[in-house]
């Protein structure tokens, strides 16, 4: 292949189009501030940091796979099974992430429990399936995967940063509020670590968002 062709090829995998399938996600299209999908998971193991990266870090290699998969198949599937084919898809892809997670850091793994199965039921992943990775390309389809998961992921990561730090005073598992503060009668906040206080930051979170973006998106 001649250089001019590997450089149209190159431009045309990383064209404006598809870039915005990656950028978009993380701002205006956010999975979670603007369409409010994935909340569960957010209010639910977003207590630790690690834990919420972890989540993270899954959810995006479950969701830009199974989109690739998804996409590759989409002319082969018949519609009236396409449901369950994709949940075939997004288990198999879960049950390996799981073992994995089991295999190389089971104390994270331990403390997701029940929520890293629960990826299968996650409405952006199907919701992305079915509104694109069943209408496009596979490499458009991994960049929308990837994008909108990290969408999720961001969300994820900000309301474990505030919960952990506020709730414990560490970060990673690490204390990062000086000991002469508490010294000085600062202490913890112990609500934050409480499930009410995912839902209320998660809700600042989406305020803060769509104030920003009030002319971007329809908050009516």
């Amino acid at each position: 292949m001649s250089e001019p062709n590997k450089n149209n090829k190159k431009e045309a995998m990383f064209s404006p189009k598809n870039q915005k399938l990656l950028s978009n996600p993380l701002g205006k299209d956010n999975p979670i501030t603007v369409q409010v999908l994935g909340i569960c998971s957010v209010l639910a193991i977003t207590v630790q940091l690690r834990t919420s990266l972890v989540m993270a870090i899954s959810v995006v290699a479950v969701m830009g796979l199974a989109n690739v998969i998804i996409s590759i198949l989409r002319k082969t599937i018949p519609p009236r099974i396409r449901i369950i084919v994709q949940l075939t898809v997004i288990a198999s892809l879960v049950i390996l992430v799981d073992q994995l997670l089991k295999a190389y850091v089971y104390d994270v793994s331990r403390q997701l429990s029940v929520f890293v199965g629960l990826i299968i039921t996650n409405c952006i992943i199907m919701g992305r399936l079915e509104a694109f990775a069943l209408n496009n390309k596979p490499w458009p389809s991994f960049l929308d995967g990837v994008g909108n998961a990290a969408g999720y992921g961001s969300v994820l990561l900000m309301v474990g940063f505030f919960r952990e730090l506020l709730g414990s005073g560490t970060l990673m598992g690490y204390q990062v509020i000086p000991n002469f503060l508490y010294d000085l009668g600062y202490e913890n906040n112990g609500f934050m670590i409480l499930p009410p206080m995912a839902l209320i930051t998660v809700g600042i979170i989406i305020w803060v968002h769509r104030y920003r973006d009030r002319n971007l998106v329809d908050i009516s």
